[in-house]
């Protein structure tokens, strides 16, 4: 047996190797009978002397590719990883025109598109305008406190845009930012440790979704759940895709994220600017981009308000008493504080 280590240089490269819930590292497991996982800033690779030096060449042909820039969609990814090359098959590389730029993708399998599908009706005349920003405009912004909706309503508007054929993907994202904690002190590895921030985004699934046929779209790569980090460099094409909980991206994040979008997909960005977790010094990557981007033809922005709360009656109320000014004696929360204004 031999041990091998190869440096990263960040928690991304990392994310980018073994892939959503640990989807690469099952791949290079089960193709060269290795053990790889990620500890200390660096990937461990364990096995026989062929297949760690094998597995080492993919990762490292893998990483130049990605340090360089290079655009990786997943089929590539997967190509490297497994040793058949970036080209994969018939097709690979070309990207048909969507939804907004003359014809439509190719029909999913009808095996892929039998689910069914929880209605789903607006309750505010906020979420009512939503739901038709969601359906016109390749790129929306909902802004708001927790509970009203925008990430379900997002969420429920691509599963339906994929039930109708409209788009070939739903791609959900969100920055890997602790509120509180410490990754390194969460147990488990790499993938176990972000688990708990990709919860949110499967309870909205669940509500629409059988877990069958959600577990089958996923299987297929038809439904991909996966961190920011992993979607530098792709080019997001035919699909829905949605950032949630956006005021925890950077300025150079948003910019990342935003420049991913492909020929046929529709974009939209949630978030709450009062519940900012960045460290103090950065600036938030949703604002920023808001107040750039507000106003230009194809681009949408829905604000909530406490009104448009829809869990509990009590988190109205307490929506309502956060956003006014902090009580005497409170301290000042500073960048982070109880309000974040927009120019309207």
């Amino acid at each position: 047996m031999t041990e091998l280590t190869i440096p990263l240089r960040s928690q991304d490269e990392a994310i980018l190797v073994l892939g959503p819930y640990d989807r690469f590292a099952k791949l290079l497991r089960q193709a060269l009978e290795i053990d790889i996982y990620a500890r200390t800033g660096n990937l461990r690779l364990k096995g026989a002397p062929a297949d760690v030096e094998e597995a080492k060449r993919r990762i490292e042909h893998l990483l130049g590719k990605a340090r360089k820039g290079k655009h990786l969609d997943l089929r590539a990814i997967e190509g490297i990883l497994s040793g058949r090359g970036e080209d994969t098959g018939p097709g690979a590389g070309t990207t048909p025109i969507g939804r907004h730029g003359g014809r439509g993708p190719a029909p999913l399998p009808r095996s892929v598109l039998s689910f069914r599908e929880r209605p789903v009706e607006p309750r505010t005349e906020n979420q009512r305008r939503y739901w038709d920003l969601l359906e016109e405009e390749p790129l929306t912004f909902a802004l708001g406190a927790a509970g009203t909706g925008k990430t379900f309503l997002a969420v429920a508007a691509a599963v339906r845009a994929l039930r109708r054929g409209e788009v070939r993907r739903l791609i959900i994202t969100r920055p890997v930012v602790e509120a509180g904690e410490h990754l390194g002190f969460l147990p488990g590895d790499l993938q176990q440790k972000l688990n708990p921030y990709m919860r949110p985004i499967y309870d909205a699934l669940f509500d629409l979704l059988d877990p069958e046929a959600l577990s089958r779209l996923e299987e297929a790569g038809v439904i991909e759940v996966a961190p920011l980090a992993y979607m530098r460099g792709r080019t997001l094409a035919n699909a829905f895709v949605i950032l949630d909980e956006g005021q925890n991206t950077t300025v150079g994040q948003m910019k990342m994220f935003l420049t991913r979008m492909g020929e046929g997909s529709r974009v939209v960005v949630t978030g709450d600017p009062s519940q900012n977790d960045l460290p103090r010094s950065a600036r938030s990557g949703l604002m920023d981009a808001v107040l750039r981007l507000r106003g230009q033809e194809g681009i949408a922005v829905q604000e909530f308000s406490a009104a448009d709360v829809v869990r509990h009656p009590l988190v109205a109320r307490i929506v309502k008493a956060y956003m006014q000014p902090s009580p005497r004696g409170a301290e000042d929360d500073g960048p982070h504080g109880d309000r974040a204004h927009l120019d309207r």
